[in-house]
């Protein structure tokens, strides 16, 4: 666990990595757990996550109001006033929901340092973020402790390609990135627009994407087709009279969504191939990250 003691980077961020799971265990021989007045207590200020489910957060809420709080919440004292949160964040809303007015507590000395590593892995190893979230974490691991993609990359056990495919996400125009967050635009969607060459179209084809409900496998042909409209032209009049049954079509429309590429199944009696399409070095890289193959092994 890394606390003011642990000042060098590198040697404070492993601790945390290696030691994540136990980031909210009780020494019950030095720490004592206290009833804090949930007004004293507010977010850490690099906590990435911006949105919480609310039917979770009233079903823990539910279960606070049964129970109580079973594992005390982990803060600091504010350097401005009263306390900031380094794990349980869900606990503080939801006892918030059932109108408690303390909650059980382990008051840390922890700096600035620790406060963002803590703050972004809990969520980048805990919690379903949202791409752009997942992005921003990165974003601030790289600003605020001075890490390289690679470094990331390194350290949360991911390809320096996927790091890279995310922190893209973050030159989408501001639309498109609140589109993204809230859920109406899918992670291949984004990454498909950001293949566009003319970027000032990304916003209008976002909006049309999900006005009409665009698949990623239609949004790239249109995206190919703004980008080279002669070329993809040939080959649009070569396949025009290709027919697929519904199920290999629906199947293709799946993986395009998961992977951010065109994919092709082609099919001759019970038998097959995929294929699946990558842009560059790179690209393949992120496509065998999200299937989880590594040479390393």
């Amino acid at each position: 666990m890394a606390n003011k003691n642990s000042k060098g980077l590198g040697r404070g961020i492993d601790a945390i990595f290696s030691n994540f799971e136990d980031i909210e265990k009780i020494d019950e021989k030095t720490e004592t757990v206290q009833e804090i007045p949930l007004d004293e207590i507010r977010p850490n200020p690099y906590q990435p996550r911006k949105t919480f489910d609310d039917s979770a957060l009233r079903e823990l809420a539910d279960s606070i109001i049964l129970n109580g709080v079973f594992q005390p919440v982990i803060l600091r004292k504010s350097s401005v006033k009263g306390y900031e949160i380094i794990a349980g964040e869900r606990r503080v809303r939801a006892s918030r929901l059932a109108g408690k007015e303390t909650i059980p507590a382990i008051v840390r000395d922890f700096d600035e340092t620790a406060m963002i590593e803590v703050a972004i892995l809990e969520n980048l190893q805990r919690e379903d973020l949202t791409p752009l979230e997942e992005a921003e974490g990165y974003q601030t691991l790289m600003n605020k402790l001075k890490l390289t993609q690679a470094e990331v990359a390194k350290r949360l056990g991911k390809s320096r390609p996927y790091i890279a495919n995310h922190l893209r996400l973050l030159s989408l125009p501001q639309d498109v990135k609140a589109m993204l967050q809230e859920g109406s635009l899918s992670m291949g969607q984004a990454r498909t627009l950001l293949g566009l060459n003319d970027e000032s179209l990304i916003s209008e084809l976002a909006k049309r994407a999900m006005e009409e409900g665009i698949t990623v496998r239609h949004l790239e042909a249109i995206v190919q087709q703004l980008n080279n409209p002669v070329e993809v032209d040939k080959k649009t009049r070569k396949k025009k009279k290709e027919n697929k049954p519904g199920y290999i079509m629906e199947s293709e429309e799946r993986l395009m969504d998961k992977f951010g590429t065109s994919v092709q199944i082609s099919s001759k009696g019970e038998k097959g191939k995929i294929e699946i399409e990558y842009l560059s070095p790179t690209d393949l890289t992120r496509i065998l990250d999200i299937l989880q193959i590594s040479f390393d092994d």
